[in-house]
């Protein structure tokens, strides 16, 4: 997790080992480059319980590599706490979207906005695949997405 800063945003998908942990990776990447990343409190999670720990996929490793995007992240579930340490919860697809707002609903008065991250692409593809059973073009295809969604994100939040 970056630096404590003024705002804050956790992106969560299924397992957290391809897509959470591509645009946790890309996002941090573009607030570095635009020097607000000490403004920003950054992780990422999943809404299950598969992948706790691991690390995340080899092939969105090799993507973000080939991208000279650095990507270290151990897979976690979200947790209640999220909902109140976070500003937005941004997530993969509509069913991480339903058990994030299941989940939500049993905290009070939650400070988090949950989203599709999805919402932010300037090319309106709403909803961000999962590659784990697909080819290292699916992973490209989730990097490229979340380059486009995060850009307009931060864009939005700054």
């Amino acid at each position: 997790m970056a630096a404590s800063g003024s705002k804050s945003v956790l992106f969560v998908c299924l397992g957290n080992i391809c897509r959470s942990p591509i645009a946790e990776a890309v996002f941090r990447k573009i607030a570095t480059d635009a020097g607000v990343v000490d403004k920003w409190r950054i992780d990422s999670a999943a809404t299950s319980t598969y992948e706790i720990g691991s690390p995340p996929d080899h092939r969105g490793l090799d993507c973000m590599k080939k991208h000279g995007v650095p990507m270290s992240h151990v897979a976690r579930q979200v947790t209640s706490d999220d909902f109140m340490k976070f500003d937005f919860i941004l997530c993969m697809d509509q069913s991480n979207l339903k058990d994030l707002n299941d989940k939500g609903n049993s905290v009070k008065n939650h400070k988090a906005k949950v989203e599709l991250l999805g919402k932010y692409d300037p090319q309106k593809k709403l909803i961000i695949r999962d590659p784990y059973y697909g080819s290292d073009e699916d992973f490209e295809t989730v990097f490229e997405q979340c380059q486009r969604c995060c850009k307009a994100f931060l864009e939005s939040n700054s």
